[in-house]
Protein backbone atom coordinates (compact mmCIF):
# COMPACT_ATOMS: atom_id res chain seq x y z
CA UNK A 1 0.00 0.00 0.00
CA UNK A 2 2.81 2.02 -0.10
CA UNK A 3 2.43 4.54 -2.57
CA UNK A 4 4.68 8.18 -2.09
CA UNK A 5 3.47 10.59 -5.29
CA UNK A 6 6.70 13.24 -5.85
CA UNK A 7 4.80 16.06 -4.13
CA UNK A 8 6.29 19.20 -5.37
CA UNK A 9 5.44 21.38 -2.17
CA UNK A 10 7.47 18.83 0.79
CA UNK A 11 3.93 17.84 2.10
CA UNK A 12 3.45 14.19 2.85
CA UNK A 13 1.65 12.13 4.91
CA UNK A 14 2.87 8.73 7.00
CA UNK A 15 0.79 6.13 8.40
CA UNK A 16 1.64 3.77 11.09
CA UNK A 17 0.12 0.53 12.61
CA UNK A 18 0.96 -0.06 15.74
CA UNK A 19 4.60 0.59 17.18
CA UNK A 20 6.08 0.10 13.66
CA UNK A 21 8.93 1.68 12.75
CA UNK A 22 8.34 1.74 9.19
CA UNK A 23 5.07 3.33 7.78
CA UNK A 24 2.65 0.95 5.70
CA UNK A 25 1.76 3.94 3.61
CA UNK A 26 2.84 7.13 2.36
CA UNK A 27 0.46 9.84 0.82
CA UNK A 28 0.42 13.16 -0.57
CA UNK A 29 -2.28 15.36 1.08
CA UNK A 30 -5.12 15.06 0.76
CA UNK A 31 -5.54 11.05 1.87
CA UNK A 32 -8.10 8.42 0.95
CA UNK A 33 -7.74 4.78 1.04
CA UNK A 34 -9.18 1.40 2.51
CA UNK A 35 -7.73 0.01 5.57
CA UNK A 36 -8.30 -3.81 5.49
CA UNK A 37 -8.85 -5.46 8.92
CA UNK A 38 -8.95 -8.75 7.94
CA UNK A 39 -4.98 -9.16 7.46
CA UNK A 40 -4.78 -7.62 11.11
CA UNK A 41 -4.88 -9.28 14.07
CA UNK A 42 -7.98 -9.50 16.19
CA UNK A 43 -7.73 -7.22 19.49
CA UNK A 44 -6.42 -3.50 20.16
CA UNK A 45 -4.81 -1.73 18.02
CA UNK A 46 -3.49 2.07 17.19
CA UNK A 47 -3.36 3.93 13.96
CA UNK A 48 0.00 6.63 14.06
CA UNK A 49 -0.42 9.41 11.43
CA UNK A 50 2.30 11.67 10.78
CA UNK A 51 1.43 14.77 8.33
CA UNK A 52 4.86 16.84 7.09
CA UNK A 53 3.87 20.72 6.25
CA UNK A 54 5.71 22.39 3.48
CA UNK A 55 7.67 23.76 5.50
CA UNK A 56 8.73 20.38 6.91
CA UNK A 57 6.82 20.89 10.46
CA UNK A 58 5.12 17.62 11.22
CA UNK A 59 2.28 17.16 13.35
CA UNK A 60 1.18 13.84 14.61
CA UNK A 61 -2.23 12.22 15.37
CA UNK A 62 -3.10 8.86 17.03
CA UNK A 63 -5.98 6.85 16.64
CA UNK A 64 -6.80 3.60 18.77
CA UNK A 65 -9.40 1.33 17.38
CA UNK A 66 -10.07 -2.39 18.45
CA UNK A 67 -10.46 -5.15 15.40
CA UNK A 68 -12.73 -7.92 15.23
CA UNK A 69 -12.92 -9.71 12.36
CA UNK A 70 -13.75 -13.30 14.39
CA UNK A 71 -17.19 -13.92 15.95
CA UNK A 72 -18.71 -11.54 18.40
CA UNK A 73 -18.31 -13.32 21.81
CA UNK A 74 -21.04 -12.72 24.93
CA UNK A 75 -20.84 -13.91 28.51
CA UNK A 76 -23.56 -12.96 30.66
CA UNK A 77 -22.84 -13.95 34.67
CA UNK A 78 -19.10 -13.00 35.03
CA UNK A 79 -17.96 -9.07 34.15
CA UNK A 80 -14.46 -7.88 33.32
CA UNK A 81 -12.63 -7.46 37.29
CA UNK A 82 -15.71 -8.85 39.06
CA UNK A 83 -14.90 -10.52 42.65
CA UNK A 84 -16.75 -13.50 43.00
CA UNK A 85 -17.28 -16.61 45.20
CA UNK A 86 -19.06 -19.43 45.53
CA UNK A 87 -20.67 -20.79 42.20
CA UNK A 88 -21.58 -18.63 39.10
CA UNK A 89 -23.74 -19.72 36.49
CA UNK A 90 -22.02 -18.31 33.26
CA UNK A 91 -23.86 -18.10 29.79
CA UNK A 92 -21.04 -18.02 26.58
CA UNK A 93 -22.47 -17.28 23.46
CA UNK A 94 -20.14 -16.83 20.06
CA UNK A 95 -21.59 -15.57 16.87
CA UNK A 96 -20.19 -14.03 13.56
CA UNK A 97 -21.66 -12.85 10.12
CA UNK A 98 -19.57 -14.99 7.95
CA UNK A 99 -22.66 -17.22 6.85
CA UNK A 100 -24.59 -15.01 3.61
CA UNK A 101 -26.61 -17.67 2.27
CA UNK A 102 -27.98 -19.59 5.54
CA UNK A 103 -29.24 -18.23 9.11
CA UNK A 104 -28.75 -20.19 11.91
CA UNK A 105 -31.70 -19.50 14.36
CA UNK A 106 -29.57 -21.68 17.46
CA UNK A 107 -26.99 -19.33 19.04
CA UNK A 108 -28.49 -15.92 16.99
CA UNK A 109 -29.14 -14.28 20.61
CA UNK A 110 -27.84 -13.98 24.03
CA UNK A 111 -30.61 -14.54 26.26
CA UNK A 112 -30.86 -11.48 28.66
CA UNK A 113 -32.65 -10.72 31.67
CA UNK A 114 -35.98 -8.21 31.50
CA UNK A 115 -34.43 -4.70 32.65
CA UNK A 116 -35.67 -3.57 35.97
CA UNK A 117 -37.18 -0.50 34.61
CA UNK A 118 -39.79 -2.73 32.47
CA UNK A 119 -40.57 -4.51 35.62
CA UNK A 120 -41.29 -0.81 37.38
CA UNK A 121 -43.70 0.03 34.65
CA UNK A 122 -45.70 -2.81 34.61
CA UNK A 123 -46.28 -2.81 38.45
CA UNK A 124 -46.94 0.81 38.36
CA UNK A 125 -49.49 0.35 35.57
CA UNK A 126 -51.12 -2.58 37.38
CA UNK A 127 -51.36 -0.74 40.60
CA UNK A 128 -52.93 1.95 38.80
CA UNK A 129 -55.79 0.19 37.25
CA UNK A 130 -56.26 -1.72 40.67
CA UNK A 131 -56.32 1.96 42.05
CA UNK A 132 -58.87 3.06 39.73
CA UNK A 133 -61.24 0.26 40.28
CA UNK A 134 -60.63 0.35 43.97
CA UNK A 135 -61.49 4.04 43.85
CA UNK A 136 -64.28 4.44 41.51
CA UNK A 137 -66.38 0.79 42.37
CA UNK A 138 -69.77 1.89 43.15
CA UNK A 139 -73.10 -0.92 43.40
CA UNK A 140 -75.22 1.34 41.60
CA UNK A 141 -73.46 1.72 38.23
CA UNK A 142 -73.94 -1.86 37.26
CA UNK A 143 -77.19 -3.26 36.94
CA UNK A 144 -78.39 -7.22 36.75
CA UNK A 145 -79.65 -8.71 33.96
CA UNK A 146 -82.03 -10.80 35.74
Amino acid sequence: MKTTENNEDGRVVKVFLDEEETPFGEFSPPVKFDLDTTKIPDGKHRLKIVAKSSRGVEGVKYIPFEVRNGPAISVLGLKDDEVVDTNVAITINAYGSETNDQFIIRGSETPKAIPAWVWAIVISFIGFGMFYLIMNWDQALYKSFF
